[in-house]
């Protein structure tokens, strides 16, 4: 069974960038800024940089005080997941 990959810490650097460093060993500097382009509950974490720099480490992942979080697949696979892609074929494959 393939292990999951989280996020074990974060430096907060000038917004939207962050510095993301997850359990596999991996570091790497992630622009943060088509994830949190929308929904009411990025307003705060998109447009204040102290707020941006609150981020911590919650449950393997990215969170804000407001609630706010990135799913650690999304960020480690750079947008959608594998198991996310694997789903929309599956589902395009049964509509054919």
């Amino acid at each position: 069974m393939a292990q999951f990959i989280r996020v074990q810490s974060i430096e907060p650097l000038d917004p939207p960038m962050m510095r993301v460093h997850f359990t596999n060993g991996e570091q790497r500097d992630l622009n943060l800024a088509a994830y949190i382009a929308s929904g009411d509950i990025f307003e705060q974490v998109r447009n204040d940089a102290l707020f941006f720099r609150s981020a911590q480490v919650e449950g393997g992942t990215i969170t804000w005080p407001n609630g706010a979080d990135i799913d650690p697949d999304v960020l480690y696979y750079d947008g959608t997941p594998p198991w996310a892609q694997e789903d929309a074929i599956t589902t395009r494959q049964s509509h054919h």
